[in-house]
């Protein structure tokens, strides 16, 4: 089974320094349809303006991981972690039993645009953590690069989470495929341009969502920046 989740689709917030698109139900989006896909829970695309940013809250029992497009996020948390966050690294949080944190765009001229994921943990109450690496273009262009998984493989972030992410960059006859076990299920985002999913045309903004399936192929990239979920169900 594939099914398109179409961009236009998605949950939509302006609060004039923030404007987000959600995947699935988030504050002040609810649709009963879209609570998540598998322990995958939240993907928010979030363009935050110049000198502005999420001031200090909480949060307990779950994997964030950040994924920046372009400017920088400033991130400070109460494990004593203060950093920027480029293009091309890969932020994870582990909230566990709670953590507080802030996110900023200091820039006084530009736009941070990233995308905020969370993921179901598998454990709960544990210590949180923070992690923070980079990944070149060159490791991304036409295959899956690891980001983040259980274990650390491949020099990735590790969640303490049943998921593997992965990022790619696609043009031309680039392709990227990865086997799935058809008891899980995957999720495709693309992050900017376009390709196709096992032979599905999508956009910038869209995602494919895959249960049953035995690979996921990615074709026909143009300009593309994708993530790749696998993800208990």
């Amino acid at each position: 089974m594939l099914h398109i989740r179409r961009s236009a689709d998605r949950g939509y917030a302006d609060h004039g320094w923030l404007k987000s698109f959600h995947s699935f139900s988030f504050a002040g989006y609810h649709d009963p349809k879209w609570m998540g896909w598998g322990n995958l829970r939240v993907i928010n695309e979030d363009r935050i303006a110049p000198g502005t940013g999420f001031g200090t809250h909480g949060h307990r029992d779950m994997e964030i991981v950040s994924y920046v497009m372009s400017g920088e996020l400033a991130h400070d948390d109460s494990m004593g972690n203060g950093t920027s966050i480029p293009p091309g690294d890969v932020q994870r949080m582990s909230a566990g039993r709670g953590v507080r944190h802030s996110e900023f765009n200091h820039a006084p001229d530009a736009t941070t645009h990233f995308f905020q994921i969370w993921i179901e943990p598998s454990e709960t109450g544990i210590d949180p953590g923070y992690e923070q690496k980079t990944f070149a273009d060159e490791a991304k262009r036409g295959r899956l690069r690891l980001v983040a998984s259980p274990d650390g493989a491949d020099g990735s972030v590790t969640i303490h989470a049943d998921a593997r992410l992965y990022a790619t960059l696609l043009s031309g006859t680039e392709t990227a495929s990865l086997a799935l076990s058809p008891e899980r299920k995957a999720w495709v985002q693309v992050l900017r341009g376009s390709l196709s999913v096992n032979g599905q045309p999508l956009q910038q903004g869209d995602a494919a969502m895959l249960a049953d399936e035995t690979l996921l192929q990615l074709t026909d990239g143009t300009d593309a920046e994708a993530l790749v979920f696998d993800l208990a169900p």
